[in-house]
């Protein structure tokens, strides 16, 4: 199989400049004010956004070093399978969060629920729908017990640090 590339479309700018401190998704960021500047070429795309409360941002952990198929999370002690995390250290590592949309000014988005570190590329943003992702029963798995936790968690660098 080929190599799939992506071109990032624009550039996140938040409070973060590097990896530790920055909350961990967005529930913890709520209050987090940012911007993601989108490239000239792509402005047209934003035709009818503002019409939306909240969008999907997909974008690639430009800080990540290499990966582990085995990682410690920040909510966890124990070491678990990268695809069962949301830890950044992926053998392709790229991010998703939700996040609120304030407005859109000139070709630039205003966020809150900003979880990202300052440059981090945008690889695509797509509208967020309830009513297309239905739910159902949900499980969350090793979270259930630390689920807490989730509104006050900081990135503490572990993914910085692990072993390849």
């Amino acid at each position: 199989m080929a190599p799939v590339k992506f071109e990032p479309i624009g550039i996140i700018h938040s409070p973060f400049t590097q990896p530790r401190g920055v909350p961990i998704q967005p529930a913890a960021a709520r209050d987090i004010g940012g911007t993601i500047e989108i490239f000239e070429q792509f402005r047209p795309g934003l035709c009818d956004l503002e019409g939306f409360s909240h969008i999907i941002v997909l974008y690639h952990f430009h800080l990540s070093k290499g990966y582990s198929l085995k990682v410690t999370p920040f909510l966890d002690n124990t070491p678990r399978g990268v695809f069962a995390t949301r830890a950044p250290r992926r053998p392709n590592p790229t991010g998703l969060s939700i996040v609120q949309l304030d407005r859109i000014e000139d070709g630039t988005l205003y966020i809150s629920g900003v979880d990202m570190v300052d440059q981090t590329p945008v690889l695509d943003i797509k509208p967020y729908i309830p009513k297309l992702n239905p739910a159902g029963d949900i499980r969350i798995g090793w979270l259930a017990e630390k689920e807490r936790h989730f509104n006050n968690k900081k990135a503490d660098g572990r993914m910085q640090s692990q072993d390849l």
